[in-house]
C-alpha cells in the first residue's frame, strides 16, 4: 500500500495519479480510499484498522490534521488524535509513503 497525506486540497490525487503512472499502473485498475477516517466511526481498535486498510486499498489518500490550533471540543480533540494515530499506525503499514504540499509530493518512507 502506498499512502499519500497532506492537507485538504493539496493536490493527494494527482500526485497519486502521477505515481501510478510513473510505476505503470493504470489509476482505473488501483483500489484507492479517499476518507480512511471513515472506520473511525465502527472500531476502536486503530491496529486492526489500519491493517485492514492496507491490506483492502493500494493506496490510500489521507487528509492531515491538527496542524492549527486545538479544538476547545471535546469530541473534536478525541477525532483529531485518533485520525493523528491511525496515520501513524497506515504509515508503519504502508510500503511508500508521500507527503504532498502545494501538489508537491515528497517521499518520506
Amino acid at each position: 500500500m502506498v499512502l499519500f497525506t497532506g492537507p485538504l486540497y493539496s493536490g493527494r490525487q494527482d500526485a497519486a495519479k502521477a505515481w501510478a503512472e510513473a510505476n505503470g499502473t493504470s489509476w482505473a485498475d488501483l483500489r484507492v480510499c479517499e476518507d480512511p477516517t471513515e472506520v473511525l466511526k465502527n472500531t476502536q481498535d486503530l491496529a486492526a484498522a489500519a491493517i485492514e486498510l492496507a491490506t483492502a486499498y493500494d493506496i490510500i489518500l489521507y487528509t492531515e490534521v491538527g496542524s492549527g490550533l486545538v479544538p476547545v471540543d471535546e469530541t473534536d480533540r478525541l477525532h483529531r488524535e485518533t485520525s493523528g494515530r491511525l496515520s501513524i499506525l497506515l504509515a508503519e503499514q504502508a510500503d511508500e509513503v508521500y507527503r504532498v504540499v502545494a501538489g508537491l509530493a515528497k517521499r518520506l518512507k
